[in-house]
C-alpha cells in the first residue's frame, strides 16, 4: 500500500462552461495520518480542491489517486471512505428532522439502498454524537441548534461513515471564538483517537489548529507554498497575500 492517502499530479479542474481552471497544475501528496490545513483568500480554489479530491468535480487534466485508486474510475468507491463536511450546509429550521436522524444519514453509504439501520448503526451514531459532545441532543430538532452545535452534528455525521479521510470545508466559519477553540480541541481529539487523516480548508490565518503540522497555501488556483506550519505563518509571502485580501474587503 502506498504511504500517501492522496496523490494529485499536474491536476487542473475547470468548471463546465468556463475556460480558466479553478485550480491549476496542482501537485499534492498527503500521507496517511497527516493533519493538514489548506489556506488561501476567498476564491483561491480551496473548495474546488476538496471537491476534486472527493470526486465531485472531475479534473480536466493530470492524474489523481485517493487510497491508491484513480479518482475518476473509482470515485463512488472512494467516496464511501471519505467524510466530507461541507460549508454552508443549510437545513430549514422548521424541517422535522432530529439530530440523530441527520447523523444517521452518514451511514447511508454503508447500509446501502432499501436496507434499514441496524442496532450497530444506531450504536455508532450515538457513539459519534458522544465524541463530539452532542449525545444529549439526539432527540433535539435540527433547526433548534446554534451554529456551533450544528457544526458538531455535521462532524458526527461524517464520522458515522467510518471514514479513513476527513475533508473539512471551513469548519470554523460562523463560529465565535469560544466555539472555534472547542472545535479545535475536538478535531485534535478525533485525530488522536481515531487516527483519521484530516484535510481542512480555511481562509482564516488566525485559526489554524496547533495539531496541524503542515500548511498548503492556495492563491488564484495554484499551490504557492507547502511547508511546516511555523514556516508558513512567519513568511513574508503569506502576509502579502492576506494583506491584499483584507484590502479588497
Amino acid at each position: 500500500m502506498t504511504e500517501n492517502i492522496i496523490e494529485l499530479q499536474n491536476v487542473d479542474t475547470i468548471y463546465e462552461g468556463e475556460k480558466i481552471p479553478a485550480i491549476h497544475n496542482i501537485n499534492l501528496k498527503v500521507r496517511y495520518g497527516e493533519f493538514i490545513t489548506i489556506i488561501g483568500p476567498n476564491g483561491a480554489g480551496k473548495t474546488t480542491l476538496l471537491e476534486t479530491i472527493n470526486g465531485l468535480i472531475p479534473y480536466t487534466s493530470g492524474t489523481g489517486h485517493v487510497f491508491g485508486k484513480e479518482i475518476k474510475k473509482h470515485k463512488m468507491d472512494i467516496r464511501k471512505n471519505i467524510g466530507y463536511v461541507i460549508q454552508n450546509f443549510d437545513i430549514d429550521p422548521l424541517a422535522p428532522f432530529l439530530c440523530k436522524d441527520i447523523v444517521m444519514t452518514g451511514r447511508a453509504g454503508k447500509i446501502g439502498l432499501f436496507r434499514f439501520a441496524t442496532k450497530r448503526d444506531w450504536e455508532l451514531v450515538r457513539h459519534n454524537m458522544d465524541i463530539v459532545g452532542m449525545k444529549g441532543f439526539a432527540e433535539r430538532p435540527i433547526g433548534k441548534l446554534s451554529g456551533g452545535e450544528f457544526q458538531k452534528i455535521l462532524l458526527a455525521r461524517a464520522l458515522s461513515q467510518e471514514p479513513k479521510l476527513l475533508l473539512l470545508d471551513e469548519p470554523f466559519s460562523n463560529l465565535d471564538l469560544s466555539a472555534r477553540r472547542k472545535m479545535e480541541k475536538l478535531l485534535t481529539k478525533i485525530h488522536d483517537e481515531k487516527n483519521i487523516t484530516i484535510v481542512m480548508v480555511s481562509h482564516d490565518l488566525n485559526f489554524i489548529p496547533q495539531r496541524c503540522s503542515r500548511v498548503v497555501v492556495l492563491d488564484k488556483g495554484r499551490i504557492i507554498m507547502d511547508d511546516r506550519r511555523e514556516n508558513i505563518l512567519t513568511s513574508d509571502m503569506i502576509t502579502t497575500i492576506f494583506h491584499k485580501e483584507e484590502s479588497r474587503v
